[in-house]
């Protein structure tokens, strides 16, 4: 192995770690050469001793409960209704392998261990607040994705958007990975999956001089990030977004909101068992009605629960 570095060594001698897992070893210390830490491309001369002291990763722990407090809006034999908090990721990743939504499910209902994602069947962003479903049965999480694949579970956001928005709109276009940065997502690429977000305008306000507007949107289809990647290609970024900001005026850099003002606040479905249509309506966090007098809005702007009933049933006719 002269001349060869120490990681591509590594994967040589021990072909069951894969090469990431043996670069974080390398990284924390746990591999010595001659007794010494170095590098993972440090080049080997021949004759070294290497030592190899097997470590236990992160994502060894994804799945285990841990005590997060969970807003339960509804539970029964076969689903739970949970209003997310902003800041909390869904399912463990690079980066988040603790402290997600599933290990305070596996927690709270240690049953969920049985199923495929503890139950999780969609996912909202990290930054977004608000309603998801979660299946309790395996009968449940069939029946659960199911609607979501024939488009029938009711979903609705609250966005408070930059710009002059129409009373309303359709945005059909395809969403897929930014082929410039990877941790993006993009509207229009050719390589996106169809997408489609309706939306209509509930209030105007401003800031500075600079048009806000709150919007419901209603997804058609649920690709990563498809309301704030929609809403910025129609030059309408989301309040707050730090991402997706393509025309944001300079009146963002002085409102203190350091979060897309983003929340799932309705959520309709057909029960799995007894096949009864059920909805759920939840007003957004403390942070956002904060802000509402800050940009000329109030409460009042938000839509009534009795209204979005009506709505929801005429959309389901």
């Amino acid at each position: 192995m002269s001349g060869e570095r120490l990681d591509k060594a590594l994967a040589t001698y021990l072909p069951d770690y894969s090469r990431n897992r043996l670069k974080a070893w390398v990284e924390a210390g746990a591999v010595t050469v001659d007794g010494r830490v170095t590098k993972a491309r440090y080049l080997l001369h021949g004759g070294e001793s290497i030592k190899v002291f097997p470590q236990e990763m992160p994502e060894q722990f994804a799945f285990e409960p841990e005590d997060i407090p969970l807003d339960v809006v509804y539970e029964d034999d076969s689903v739970i209704v949970i209003n997310k908090p902003q800041g909390l990721v869904v399912h463990p990743a690079a980066g988040n392998w603790t402290g997600t939504l599933l290990n305070g499910l596996l927690f709270h209902f240690p049953e969920l261990k049985h199923l495929p994602r503890a139950g999780i069947v969609h996912r909202l962003d990290k930054d977004t607040s608000g309603l998801m479903v979660v299946a309790r049965t395996s009968q449940a999480q069939t029946s659960l994705v199911k609607q979501l694949q024939e488009r029938t579970v009711g979903r609705r956001y609250l966005a408070w958007v930059w710009g002059d928005a129409p009373s309303q709109g359709k945005v059909l276009a395809t969403v897929g990975r930014d082929q410039r940065d990877r941790l993006k997502m993009s509207a229009g690429s050719p390589l996106g999956k169809p997408a489609a977000t309706l939306f209509r305008r509930l209030a105007k306000g401003s800031f500075n001089d600079a048009a806000l507007a709150l919007l419901e949107c209603r997804l058609e289809t649920g690709r990563t990030h498809q309301i704030r990647v929609h809403l910025e290609s129609l030059g309408l970024p989301i309040l707050g977004d730090p991402v997706y900001r393509k025309k944001t005026p300079g009146a963002a850099k002085i409102l203190n909101f350091s979060r897309q003002a983003l929340h799932a606040y309705a959520l309709s479905l057909q029960h799995p068992i007894s096949h009864e249509v059920m909805t759920w309506f939840k007003l957004p966090p403390q942070d956002i009605f904060q802000i509402l007098p800050q940009i000329g809005m109030s409460s009042e702007d938000l839509p009534k629960e009795e209204a979005l009933l009506a709505s929801i049933k005429n959309d389901r006719a």
